[in-house]
């Protein structure tokens, strides 16, 4: 069963990085840098993982989900939110031209701090060796554990014009699936 899941890690780094033989495997994100202009704030990574972990909000944490009256415990139960996805059928979609439109939206929002430029790569290694991580399922710490990069940025400004677009959760999924389909016809989507 080891061989197994050492071939899928390789199949993984392979078919979803985009990024040569990738980061190490310990490589993980430390950070959550929400940025808008000027305004810079970080959130650690082992703060979400301690949420995540015990249902618990610890330091800026739980001082912006109290500002934002949110419940830790069902903020911890989104965080550990598994969707089961098939890693070979995920590493060739995100590997499409569609797959790519995809990345390339979601990389608007998060990318590597300082190098946006290496976002869609970060996304598809972080999407990839999750699922491969997490036994075939991702969620949001399995997709932070594997993000290749210490520090995310996530941009305030494409986040709320996302959301302004997105009210429910059937709008988010109609965004992504039906938008990268007009890059394809040969028009371009408005950008978030």
């Amino acid at each position: 069963m080891k061989q197994r899941s050492k071939r899928q890690r390789l199949l993984a780094i392979t078919l979803g990085l985009g990024l040569g033989l990738g980061a190490p495997a310990s490589q993980a994100a430390e950070n959550l840098v929400f940025v808008s202009g000027a305004f810079r704030r970080s959130l650690p990574v082992a703060d979400l993982e301690h949420l995540a972990t015990t249902g618990q909000a610890r330091g800026l944490l739980a001082q912006g989900l109290a500002l934002g009256k949110q419940n830790p415990t069902e903020v911890a139960r989104m965080l550990n939110e598994k969707i089961p996805l098939p890693v070979a059928l995920v590493s060739r979609l995100l590997n499409t031209r569609i797959g790519e439109a995809i990345l390339e939206r979601l990389a608007r929002v998060i990318f590597p701090l300082n190098t946006p430029s290496v976002g869609i790569p970060a996304l598809r290694s972080a999407m990839v060796i999750g699922i491969v991580d997490g036994k075939g399922s991702l969620s949001a710490m399995s997709f932070l554990r594997a993000y290749p990069n210490d520090n995310i940025e996530v941009s305030i400004p494409a986040l709320m014009a996302l959301m302004q677009k997105a009210s429910s959760i059937s709008d988010l999924v109609r965004f992504f699936s039906e938008s990268p389909l007009d890059g394809l016809r040969g028009t371009t989507p408005p950008k978030p």
